[in-house]
């Protein structure tokens, strides 16, 4: 997918630099990352894991593959302050470095999330998971496994394929090459915008990740053998999807620079349930933290008290028209 002229990185690099950043990305054989380790006597992984509010139904929110709960915080809050209670979990091997991250796969990550799950179910009869990038597959994943359990779904950005604007072009090689012995070498990382249109905010989360600070803006780069792991979870996802019932809200920035709205359709054809698409139209990849986090918070609260006043998925069926109808990118 091209970019639009306005979306030419502006970054303090060359033409050149711009050109092969375009098609191979930024390091992409460098090894592990050089950033800096933290001096601290605090434990090599913190906890960033939270909990808002006090209401009676619950939404367990997923953050995305080398991501952290932080950026999930501000949609946790407007959801608290909404009505729910809110808990925001965090993967395994996240917040660390990436050597944490290597030693943890997807089954790993889907461990946390189910265990995370099961203690919420335990406090409240209505749960509802959301997930952002990957934390999206990770929601339809545990839905498919307790079908008939889950309020409803919110997907944020799901990532199925990389193919948004600011991708390298050579992308869709990835597959092949993760196949080879040298996949496991591949380091991604992401080009100019890092998934944010804000500004001011995309200087602070960029720093941090320079900085070495995984706990607040999550990992620079991912390694082959990360990649390798999410590409085995979206197999077996796109599998399960059609007899995936929840009731799901499908959030897709027009503009992703990750995962274009490509990725939205396919969930919104796919899923055996009702649909809702909305797409946004002044953020990137991150919408939980861009520009429009606050219609994030409207859309998906509306959304899940929509699904409280029907029975859960396996009960008497409910109408089409009670749910919004999918919304077609302009």
């Amino acid at each position: 997918m091209k970019a639009p002229k306005e979306h030419t990185p502006h970054e303090d690099s060359s033409r050149w630099q711009q050109w092969l950043y375009g098609w191979f990305g930024k390091a992409p054989l460098s090894g592990i990352s050089a950033a800096p380790a933290k001096q601290t006597d605090e434990p090599a992984i913190k906890d960033r894991s939270f909990r808002f509010g006090d209401g009676e139904a619950a939404v367990l929110l997923i953050h995305g593959l080398t991501g952290t709960p932080v950026e999930m915080q501000a949609v946790g809050r407007g959801l608290a302050a909404r009505g729910f209670s809110v808990y925001g979990m965090q993967l395994a091997g996240h917040c660390g470095s990436e050597g944490d991250l290597l030693r943890t796969g997807w089954r790993d990550w889907y461990r946390g999330v189910e265990e995370a799950w099961r203690d919420v179910s335990a406090r409240h009869t209505d749960v509802f998971v959301a997930g952002l990038s990957m934390g999206a597959l990770m929601a339809m994943h545990l839905s498919a496994q307790h079908p008939g359990r889950i309020r409803g779904l919110g997907l944020y950005s799901t990532t199925l394929f990389y193919d948004g604007w600011a991708i390298p072009k050579l992308a869709f090689l990835l597959p092949l090459f993760l196949r080879t012995p040298f996949g496991g070498r591949y380091r991604f990382i992401e080009n100019f915008p890092y998934g944010i249109k804000n500004e001011r905010l995309r200087q602070v989360i960029h720093a941090s990740m320079i900085a070495g600070d995984s706990d607040a803006a999550g990992n620079l780069g991912m390694l082959g053998q990360s990649l390798r792991q999410l590409r085995q979870l979206i197999a077996i996802v796109k599998k399960e999807m059609p007899a995936i019932r929840t009731p799901a809200l499908v959030l897709q920035a027009k503009d992703d620079d990750v995962t274009s709205p490509k990725n939205a359709e396919y969930v919104a054809r796919h899923l055996g349930g009702l649909v809702s698409v909305e797409y946004l139209d002044d953020c990137y990849h991150m919408i939980t933290i861009d520009q429009q986090r606050n219609d994030v918070v409207r859309l998906s609260a509306e959304f899940f008290r929509r699904c409280l006043s029907r029975p859960l998925p396996g009960q008497p069926a409910v109408m089409a028209h009670q749910l919004v109808p999918a919304r077609e990118p302009a």
